[in-house]
């Protein structure tokens, strides 16, 4: 069976922000990268690896500053982190707050985190299995910052790595002798970020099970779009989940985020004896019930993530399939709705990590 290309990523929403608010225009960033300059705006395009580095190797020219990353990473902390760092923020330790990191990350498998402990040393390095050029220095930058960064705002204290390898040649940054702290060697065989592993059981005091309730889903859910071993239906459901928030997701929209042609996709999922409606209509089941399961969410905020113009439309919809009410389903299957004030989304992300 055909399947679609591997090499597929997304830069996340949050990135383009944080490079707007770092002094440089996503737009101008594009342009530089010989990429649509509205690319920025969709925030279902998906790139391939030479498009994540060409995007990289464009701030480098545009900044002209070999420190850029560490501005980069904490313009965050004024628009907005990702859903997967806030979700380590929470975390139980540092350790934990990787293992979230890390598991997010196979959500692309453009790019990849290895990780090896021993003698009570935590390494972290890098891979790109679809490049066959190296890492842009500013990307390798900004993942070991984001690491740094992470272990300081979760345990509240000023966490430094045993030392940095780079594979690039010097000179330094000085930049970099600032923020990391710790020594740094250039012209390594490999870019490395060595941690002591004393410091991964540094508890996170912020940590809030109720906030990460609501963040691991979403990317649990995202994670099975990447599934190679599912069939086309099954990718065109788990890619109708992510992208009903946004609206009603069209064929070609779905045929784009498959690396596919709208005739393709088509007459691939009549092969396996279904339509694309049948399965708009099944994402909207299954998401409907997975969100209905969690009582933290309101059932009018459920009808917004499955792309409902109201309220009504979701309960006519649902009572249509299930024959009985979102409520009274709920209410069922012993998901009582509790009562609670939950800060809005904006709030949150300039709350969430302080230091």
């Amino acid at each position: 069976m055909n399947r679609a290309p591997a090499d597929r990523c997304k830069m996340p929403q949050a990135f383009w922000r944080a490079f707007s608010e770092a002094g440089l225009k996503p737009s101008v960033i594009l342009r530089q990268a010989r990429l649509p300059a509205m690319l920025h705006l969709n925030p279902h395009a998906v790139l391939s690896t030479a498009q994540i580095f060409a995007i990289y190797k464009a701030v480098e020219v545009l900044a002209d500053d070999p420190g850029f990353a560490i501005r980069f990473v904490k313009a965050f902390d004024r628009s907005g982190h990702q859903p997967a760092f806030l979700a380590a923020c929470y975390a139980a330790d540092y350790r934990d707050a990787l293992g979230r990191i890390e598991r997010f990350k196979r959500l692309s498998p453009c790019e990849r985190f290895l990780i090896a402990e021993r003698d009570g040393e935590f390494a972290l390095s890098k891979e790109w299995p679809y490049s066959p050029e190296p890492e842009p220095a500013i990307s390798i930058d900004t993942s070991f910052a984001f690491v740094i960064e992470l272990g300081r705002k979760g345990t509240g204290q000023h966490i430094t790595p045993i030392r940095i390898d780079f594979a690039r040649p010097g000179p330094g940054c000085e930049d970099h002798d600032t923020y990391f702290g710790c020594p740094i060697r250039y012209g390594a065989p490999r870019n490395l970020l060595v941690l002591r592993s004393a410091d991964l059981d540094r508890p996170f005091p912020g940590r809030n099970e109720e906030f990460l309730d609501l963040l691991t889903p979403a990317l649990a859910a995202a994670r099975r779009d990447l599934d190679d071993e599912s069939t086309i239906s099954e990718q065109v459901k788990n890619i109708l989940k992510l992208n009903l928030a946004s609206g009603r997701p069209e064929l070609g929209d779905v045929a784009r985020d498959l690396g596919t042609s709208e005739r393709t996709l088509q007459r691939r999922i009549a092969e396996e004896g279904t339509t694309f409606r049948a399965l708009l209509s099944d994402a909207r089941l299954e998401l409907g019930e997975q969100l209905l399961s969690d009582p933290l969410i309101a059932i009018d905020e459920v009808a917004i993530l499955l792309g409902y113009q109201d309220t009504s439309s979701f309960y006519r919809a649902f009572k249509d399939r299930q024959g009985v009410t979102p409520y009274n389903w709920r209410e069922q299957n012993g998901f009582r709705a509790r009562r609670l004030t939950r800060l809005r989304i904006g709030i949150i992300e300039r709350e969430v990590c302080r230091e």
